[in-house]
């Protein structure tokens, strides 16, 4: 039977696709600098291996052969989201991704070795390349998917999600920052006048740091006998959902940011851990998208970790791993604490979408070609003044060289991080209707229910419906930013 061949085909691919998770997180955590070039080739080689199998010709016959065979629904819908990810796959010729990787590999290895100092002229060509191969790639997916380019590549990232509808959420959400932004900073500066901040600096040993993380990412339901925690100059959750990497960055001056950092990837990794393994090898029970990740890693950094409820909770395992005598009064305003910075992984819930805004719009422009490598710092530092007054001409490294998803070739994936951030309290608001009690419950350390919620109506869908239906299904409405704008205002206002 064709459904068994393309069950058969689903399993060595997952193979594949294990090995070059697992490659990339030890090149990001663990790879001597001198592995780099090697690296970059063996991955490439692995890429082109499993491109050519997956858009194997005999693919596109058992699909076809297995529409016509006696399917349960769920393998229906199996079968359905193998043949988006086919059409998916074919758009691009094998050679292509080959020297997608290898141009990815190596700019972004130059990323890491030339963003320290800011050296955005060694930089700068090797970005040059990726732009180019991603208008090339854009405009082979747009002539097959029958998409706009940026939607064509947005669409590997996010199912269904659509420039039309996107730009008007984020149009209404920039303009409402901008004005709430200001106002939320006053009032934050009046509360400090009545009660200064207390330092948050210390001496915080990584050790103790990472124990801290590990208790908190088990209480709030990590499996660590599927998953682990390393370091890396950029926080991330990699490898797969059986062995869960997961990653953050240590300051020793302080434990918040880490902390914080934690609980974000966190997220990912519930999500993975929690996606439905009798479907884990074929693309209906994979992570549906990037925005639904994202909402679940900013659901645990955003809506449990800055929740005030959480505190009563956490604050005794800070003081336990770190013998920090905190108070909720000392420690929530640094929680909630607002500023204007260059650094989006740094950035608070009010400012954080503003860099990711900018970085929706710049992106769409070099993808067009109205705006070229060459021009970007300025371009960049026009609109970091336009919507946070802040100036990064003279610093590179912190404006259009501070992530990683440029040089790595991520073009269509910087707007989950702002959907999720609206999807997360879109998805809060559908708890708090039908369970009142989930903050008593997250101040005694009780993340059951709001676990259960989450499993039931985001983790066990996978890649069973488009992002979009998904949000739908689980919440009763389609994208709503009132749910974060009044998130915002309830934490951040007067």
């Amino acid at each position: 039977m064709s459904y068994a061949k393309l069950d058969a085909h689903c399993r060595a691919l997952g193979a594949l696709e294990h090995a070059l998770s697992i490659l990339g997180t030890d090149e990001a955590t663990n790879m001597a600098p001198g592995g780099g070039e090697e690296r970059a080739e063996a991955m490439a080689t692995l890429s082109g291996m499993y491109h050519r199998q997956a858009t194997d010709g005999h693919v596109r016959d058992w699909i076809e052969t297995a529409k016509t065979e006696v399917l349960e629904p769920q393998q229906k819908i199996a079968l359905g989201e193998l043949e988006r990810s086919y059409i998916n796959m074919t758009c691009l010729p094998s050679d292509f991704v080959e020297r997608k990787m290898r141009t990815s590999m190596r700019s972004e290895q130059l990323w890491r070795s030339a963003r320290p100092n800011g050296d955005w002229q060694a930089f700068a060509p090797a970005l040059e390349g990726v732009v180019s191969m991603m208008r090339e790639e854009a405009a082979m997916r747009a002539e097959v998917l029958a998409l706009a380019p940026y939607d064509a590549l947005m669409e590997q990232f996010d199912p269904g999600n659509r420039t039309a509808q996107i730009t008007p959420v984020f149009t209404e959400l920039k303009a409402f920052l901008v004005d709430f932004l200001p106002a939320a900073l006053a009032a934050q500066e009046e509360r400090l006048a009545k009660r200064p901040l207390k330092a948050l600096s210390g001496d915080y040993p990584v050790e103790r740091q990472k124990a801290l993380g590990i208790e908190m990412m088990k209480a709030v339901g990590f499996d660590m006998n599927h998953g682990s925690l390393s370091i890396s100059d950029h926080p991330f959750c990699g490898g797969v959902p059986s062995d869960v990497r997961m990653t953050t960055r240590y300051r020793t001056d302080e434990f918040l940011s880490a902390l914080m950092g934690i609980l974000h990837e966190t997220g990912h990794g519930l999500y993975e851990q929690n996606l439905p393994k009798d479907w884990a090898h074929w693309p209906s029970g994979k992570a549906r998208g990037m925005s639904i990740h994202e909402s679940q890693s900013l659901f645990v950094e955003k809506q449990i970790g800055r929740n005030p409820a959480f505190w009563n909770f956490a604050l005794p395992l800070v003081d336990t791993h770190l013998q920090e005598n905190w108070t909720m009064e000392d420690l929530l305003p640094h929680v909630h604490l607002i500023k204007r910075g260059k650094i989006r992984v740094d950035a608070d819930e009010v400012t954080y979408p503003l860099h990711v805004i900018l970085r929706y719009e710049i992106e769409q422009e070099l993808l067009a070609g109205t705006l070229e490598v060459k021009e970007l710092p300025e371009a960049w530092d026009a609109k970091m003044q336009a919507s946070l007054g802040i100036s990064t001409l003279d610093d590179p490294k912190n404006g259009p060289m501070q992530d990683v998803h440029w040089p790595s070739g991520s073009f269509g994936y910087f707007p989950s991080y702002t959907l999720g951030a609206l999807m997360a309290a879109q998805q809060w608001a559908a708890i708090a209707r039908i369970n009142p009690e989930v903050e008593r419950q997250i101040a005694e350390g009780d993340f059951s229910q709001v676990n259960e919620w989450r499993r039931d109506n985001i983790w066990s869908k996978a890649s069973t419906a488009s992002t979009p239906d998904i949000l739908r299904q689980a919440t009763g409405e389609d994208l709503n930013p009132a749910h974060f704008i009044a998130h915002l205002k309830a934490r951040y206002g007067q």
